[in-house]
């Protein structure tokens, strides 16, 4: 059996970042390390790095989320970006989206653990819950798909005028260029590339920002929005 990778200790960077709620963050390296590690939520070879590329590589990330919103974080995983996203920002409200039940227990033990009372975890699939859950003003991501696929799951959550910031690597600018025109058709009105994390990272984080219109999916999913909106109604006067 190979020895388990131990967790390093967390850089000065850290207790910049997450401020008051640094020993939450501790914690929740911790778990990913030992539960998250046995439960195949990541692989043991991130241990050593759990901290510079995900922890604080996800955190950065509220450089760009504005005051007092709602958040949705799609394919959630074992909690990144949302977890530190809600760690360093208890402004915001965060739902937690992840079709997978073992994923789902384990984010909810890590919120009830650390007091995240801002947050919320739900299990389903982006497609799914349209139209169940309220419209958010931003979706997050982080390594759940090609842009384009991960556009057609996020933005039909989002409000009109939302925005969509999915954290990628060295391929944002070629992912952004292919998806051109399934972003257009979603009704993404603008596109840009943002560099975030100057003094916390090396390298900095790239978050890629689709801004919607009036119409968060076009018209495709406008029609979906509705019908899911009427089931809804129905339901309730049930």
């Amino acid at each position: 059996m190979t020895e388990a990778a131990e967790l390093p200790p967390a850089p000065e960077q850290a207790r910049e970042v997450f401020g008051d709620r640094f020993e939450d963050a501790v914690r929740y390296a911790e778990l990913l390390a030992e539960a998250g590690v046995q439960r195949g939520l990541i692989g043991p070879r991130e241990v050593p790095r759990l901290w510079e590329r995900h922890l604080l590589n996800c955190a950065v990330l509220s450089e760009v989320v504005p005051e007092g919103v709602t958040v949705c974080d799609v394919g959630s995983g074992a909690g990144l970006p949302g977890i530190p996203l809600a760690l360093v920002r208890d402004d915001i409200k965060i739902t937690l989206l992840e079709p997978l039940l073992r994923r789902t227990n384990f984010l909810t033990e890590v919120v009830e653990l650390l007091g995240l009372d801002h947050v919320t975890v739900v299990r389903g699939r982006a497609e799914e819950v349209m139209g169940k859950l309220p419209a958010v003003h931003v979706v997050t991501a982080r390594a759940v798909a090609p842009l384009d696929r991960l556009a057609a799951w996020g933005i039909p959550l989002l409000r009109p005028y939302g925005e969509m910031l999915a954290l990628k690597g060295d391929t944002a600018e070629e992912e952004l260029k292919s998806a051109a025109t399934a972003l257009s058709k979603l009704g993404a009105v603008e596109t840009s590339i943002l560099h975030v994390g100057e003094g916390i990272v090396d390298p900095l984080s790239t978050v890629v920002r689709v801004e919607v219109g009036e119409s968060p999916g076009g018209v495709r999913f406008a029609a979906k929005r509705a019908k899911a909106a009427r089931t809804g109604r129905t339901r309730r006067r049930r």
